[in-house]
C-alpha cells in the first residue's frame, strides 16, 4: 500500500480508532522494528475508554521452548491485555515455508497459547491460510484450530491469507468450525478478489463473533476488509449493534482523518464515507431525489456522518442547477432566467473540457456572476516567463496588474515554477487589500490532459484545492495552455475565498 506510519501516526489512529468504538486494536508486532516497539512503550499506562490493544507476532519457531523464544518474549514483554498469535493451518505450507513437520507444528502452537495463557493474557490465534488448508486437508486445519482453543486461546480467527476464497466458501467453511468448536471463531480477509468484506459478512451470518480489518482497508497487496464498509453493513443492514449511533456518525470523519495520516488521498468512491457516496449527476436523478430521497440513497448519509451532493454537468438540467446552488447556501429558485444562464453556460464549459464535479466553488462563482454580483477585483493582464541560460539555475517570474475598487495594482514576484510565481504575485497585489487571504494556501494541485492525442498541444483541466483556516474549496481552469488554465483555478481561488470573507464580515 505504500504506507508508512510513524509512532505519532499509530498513537493518533489509535485515538481515532478507540472513539469508533472498535473493541480490539492490533498496535503491530514488538520487536520487529523500532516504531512498533516504540509504539507500545508509549502505550503504557494509557487508558482507552472502548479498545484493547493487542500485541501481534507469531508462534514459537521449530525446535524452540516457548519460554526461550525471544519472539514471544517480547510480545509479554509489550504488556497488552490480548496477544494475536498467527499460525499455520496448512500442511503444505508447514513443510514447504517453516520446514517442520505437521505434527511439531501443533506442538508450536499448543505451548505458544498455553504459554501465553499462562501469563494472564488473552490470546487470538489467527490460523493463517486456514481456508487454503482446509480446501487441501480439512481435517489438518480444523485440528490446527483446536490445538489453540485446548491450549487456552479465547478466540480463533480464520484467515483467508490469500484473499482467494469466494464468500459462499468462506461461509460453508466457518459454519462448519462454528459447528465444531462454538461461539469463539472470527474472521479475517484480505481483498484480492474484491470479497473481502462480502466473505466477512458471509462468516458473521455462519456464526463469526468477531471480524477483523481496516480503516479504508488497507493492508497489503489488494488491502484488507475495509472496517467503514464493515462496520454500516453489520448495523445497518444486519442489525448487529457493534457501535453506538453517534460513534456511527462519525466514521466517515474518521475515516478521512486515517486518509491524511496515512498521507493518501481520502477514498472518493468508497461505500459509505467517500465523498461520491451520496453524489447525485444526471438531472433525472437529481429531480427525483428532490421529490423523494429514498430512491437513489440507500440509507440517509448522516447516519454515516456523510451528506449528500448534487454536481452538476453536461447533463444536468435546471432542476440539478437549483439543488446544487441551494446546497451551496444560495436561493436561485426565484429566478428562471438564472437557472437558464447558468444551466447554459455550465454546458458551453464542460463542452470546453472543464468539470464542476470537484470544483464546486468555481460553480458557485459561476452562480454569482450569473446573477450580476460583482467579482471584489479584477485581472487586468499578467506576465509569466521562464528562464534557463547556460550555466545558470532556472528563473520564474510572474508579474500581474489587478484592479480594486478602480485602482490597478501591478507588482511582480519570483516562484519556483510559473505557477507558484503567479500565486505569489497575485496574492502580493490581493492582500493588502483583502488581509485574510495571507490565510490561503494552496493544498493540491492537479493537470489533466483532456485528449492524450493532440501530445502536448492538448488541451489541459487544471484542478486546485486552496483553503484556509475555516476550509477548503476546489477551483478549476481549461485550456491548451497550462498556464491560461492554472491561472483561471488560481485568479477563482482567491476570488472566491475574498467573497467568503465579506461573507463572513456582513
Amino acid at each position: 500500500m505504500g504506507i508508512s506510519f510513524s509512532t505519532s501516526d499509530k498513537l493518533r489512529i489509535t485515538e481515532l480508532l478507540d472513539e469508533l468504538g472498535v473493541t480490539v486494536i492490533e498496535g503491530g508486532w514488538p520487536g520487529a522494528n523500532a516504531t512498533d516497539t516504540a509504539y507500545f512503550a508509549a502505550m503504557r499506562g494509557r487508558r482507552l475508554r472502548h479498545a484493547r490493544l493487542a500485541a501481534f507476532g507469531a508462534t514459537r519457531r521449530p525446535g524452540v521452548a516457548a519460554s526461550d523464544d525471544l519472539q514471544l518474549r517480547a510480545l509479554l514483554d509489550a504488556g497488552t491485555a490480548i496477544v494475536t498469535l498467527v499460525g499455520k493451518a496448512w500442511s503444505r505450507q508447514v513443510v514447504d515455508v517453516l520446514r517442520a513437520s505437521p505434527e511439531e507444528n501443533l506442538r508450536m502452537i499448543t505451548d505458544s497459547v498455553a504459554w501465553m495463557a499462562q501469563h494472564g493474557r488473552d490470546v487470538v490465534f489467527d490460523a493463517e491460510h486456514f481456508f487454503d488448508g482446509y480446501r487441501a486437508d480439512p481435517d489438518y486445519a480444523l485440528r490446527c484450530v483446536e490445538a489453540a482453543l485446548a491450549a487456552g486461546a479465547w478466540r480463533v480467527a480464520l484467515c483467508d491469507t490469500n484473499g482467494g476464497t469466494l464468500p459462499h466458501e468462506v461461509e460453508r467453511v466457518v459454519h462448519a468450525a462454528v459447528e465444531r468448536f462454538g461461539p469463539v471463531v472470527g474472521i479475517h480477509c484480505h481483498d484480492d478478489t474484491g470479497c473481502a468484506v462480502a466473505s466477512t459478512l458471509a462468516a458473521v451470518r455462519a456464526g463469526a463473533v468477531q471480524v477483523q480489518g481496516c480503516v479504508n482497508g488497507y493492508g497489503e497487496r489488494t488491502g484488507n476488509a475495509n472496517l467503514c464498509t464493515l462496520i454500516p453493513n453489520l448495523q445497518i443492514k444486519l442489525g448487529r449493534a457493534v457501535v453506538d449511533d453517534e460513534q456511527l456518525r462519525r466514521l466517515t470523519a474518521i475515516a478521512r482523518d486515517v486518509a491524511e495520516i496515512a498521507n493518501i488521498a481520502p477514498p472518493h468512491s468508497a461505500p459509505y464515507i467517500g465523498s461520491a457516496a451520496f453524489t447525485h449527476k444526471g438531472g433525472q436523478h437529481v429531480d427525483a431525489m428532490v421529490k423523494a430521497a429514498y430512491t437513489y440513497q440507500h440509507v440517509d448519509p448522516a447516519r454515516v456522518g456523510n451528506r449528500r451532493r448534487t454536481v452538476v454537468s453536461e447533463q444536468s438540467g435546471k432542476a440539478t442547477v437549483r439543488t446544487k446552488a441551494a446546497d451551496l447556501g444560495v436561493d436561485v429558485s426565484d429566478d428562471p432566467a438564472v437557472l437558464r444562464r447558468v444551466n447554459d453556460e455550465v454546458k458551453r464549459l464542460e463542452h470546453r473540457g472543464y468539470a464542476f464535479e470537484g470544483a464546486e466553488a468555481s460553480f458557485e462563482l459561476l452562480v454569482h456572476r450569473a446573477r450580476g454580483r460583482a467579482a471584489p477585483f479584477r485581472t487586468v493582464d499578467y506576465i509569466a516567463l521562464v528562464e534557463c541560460r547556460e550555466g545558470g539555475a532556472l528563473v520564474c517570474e510572474a508579474t500581474v496588474k489587478v484592479e480594486v475598487d478602480g485602482v490597478v495594482t501591478h507588482t511582480a514576484a519570483d516562484g519556483n515554477g510559473p505557477v507558484n510565481a503567479l500565486d505569489a504575485a497575485l496574492r502580493k497585489a490581493l492582500t493588502p487589500r483583502f488581509p485574510d487571504l495571507a490565510a490561503t494556501q494552496l493544498f493540491d494541485y492537479k493537470v489533466r490532459v483532456l485528449d492524450g492525442r493532440d501530445g502536448t498541444a492538448a488541451g489541459v483541466r487544471v484542478l486546485i484545492e486552496s483553503g484556509d483556516h475555516h476550509r477548503r474549496w476546489s477551483t478549476v481552469g481549461c485550456s491548451t495552455n497550462i498556464i491560461e488554465a492554472s491561472w483561471i483555478a488560481l485568479c477563482d481561488a482567491f476570488e472566491y475565498a475574498a467573497l467568503a470573507r465579506r461573507h463572513r464580515a456582513a
